[in-house]
Parts: C-alpha cells; structure tokens; sequence
C-alpha cells in the first residue's frame, strides 16, 4: 500500500514564510524536506523509503544527545509527539489514527517482530516468558489507549515499534527486500508518509514553540 507523501504542499507552507521562521525550526524543517522529497522518489523500494521517512522525522524530534541509549532516544520522540498531539488544534492527525489507518496501526501492535524484547530473547539477554509477559503488558495498555483514543499513548507506541524495525535495517539486521519483513515496512511505510507532513505542518503553524536544538548545526563549509 502506497500512500502519496505531500511534499509539495509542506514545501509551500514553508517557503511562504521561510525568512519568518526560527534558525533552528528553519533548519529541521529544511532537513526533513529533503528526505521526505527522496522518500517520495523511491516508488515501491519499501525499505529505501521507510529508511527516508524515518530520517524525515528524525530531523524534526533529535535533539542534543545528551544520553544516547535506546530509553534516552524513545523518550526524546515520546516528549515531541506529546508536544505535537498537545499542538494539534485542528485534528489533523485524529482521523489518520483512528480512521485511515486504524487496522494497520493494530496489525502493527500485535506483530512480535517489531517488538524489542522478542528479539533480546532471542539474543538471550532476557527469558521466554519475560518477552512474552511484556509483549502481553503491552498489548494490554496499547489496548487500552485505543479504547479511550488515547492518540500520543497510541502514536508513541507506534513509533517505538517502527523504531525497532528502523533499527533492523539500519544495522543490517534484515535482507534488503526480504519477504520476511515486508508486511510490517509496508505498514510502516503507509503510516509514516502520511504523519510526517502533518506533523511538519503542526510545526510550521508553530514556530513559537521551542523544538529544541539539533545536535548537528549547519557549519559553513570552508573554501
């Protein structure tokens, strides 16, 4: 499933009021672009692009990385979707949740491979019945954000198990277009290309919002 990214339309909005923004907010949104306009030209290459929008979200939420563990990074993207949910006054992102992609978002949640702890078993840092207890524990509470559209609670966990399957690619911990994963980069894919520029639109309507400082500044390059 192929969802169409609308890269034009952010890039309106942004170039709009572009001297208007703040350094920092100009510098993530600028960042983003340009991975969300390479996500849109990779077609059906599912994992090239998952790979891209994560990318494009990562240069919205990094911040100074201060403590660079895997807790450190889930909380800092759990604080900014918090923010943007908060920020949200028009609802963008409700119906993509709970309308648009509810049944991929529920798909996602109950997959085993896209949960951390399934694997540490398997690396035998941790027992069978401890992955398959916190598998369960969260289910239970993922279930009970859906139940009270708990949108942020839904979207973090979302995120951390998208997370895990970013973290698979990245350091070659899957076959490049293997059959293996293909349902859950698609799932990711459809559900990160259509956040993405509602969440780089709830940015630009706020640039009085203090996003954070990236951790790699612009620096001139030197003749």
């Amino acid at each position: 499933m192929t969802i169409s990214i609308d890269y034009q339309n952010i890039l309106s909005l942004f170039r709009a009021n572009e001297r208007g923004y703040p350094d920092e907010l100009h510098l993530r949104i600028h960042r983003s672009l340009s991975w969300l306009k390479k996500a849109e030209s990779c077609g059906e290459d599912s994992d090239i692009r998952l790979l891209t929008l994560w990318i494009a979200f990562n240069a919205v939420y990094a911040a100074e990385l201060n403590d660079g563990s895997l807790r450190a990074e889930r909380g800092r993207f759990q604080e900014f979707l918090q923010t943007v949910c908060r920020l949200d006054q028009e609802r963008q992102i409700y119906p993509l949740v709970w309308q648009t992609f509810s049944s991929n978002i529920r798909l996602l949640l109950d997959n085993r491979y896209t949960f951390q702890p399934f694997w540490d078993f398997h690396n035998g840092y941790i027992s069978e019945a401890a992955w398959l207890e916190q598998f369960e524990q969260a289910r239970t509470k993922a279930l009970k954000a859906l139940a009270n559209q708990d949108t942020d609670a839904v979207l973090f966990v979302v995120f951390d198990r998208l997370y895990t399957l970013r973290n698979q690619l990245v350091h070659g911990g899957a076959t490049y277009h293997s059959r293996a994963n293909r349902k859950q980069v698609q799932y990711g894919c459809a559900i990160l290309s259509a956040l993405v520029p509602v969440v780089l639109q709830i940015m630009l309507q706020h640039p009085d919002q203090d996003w954070g400082k990236p951790f790699y500044p612009y620096v001139s390059v030197e003749e």
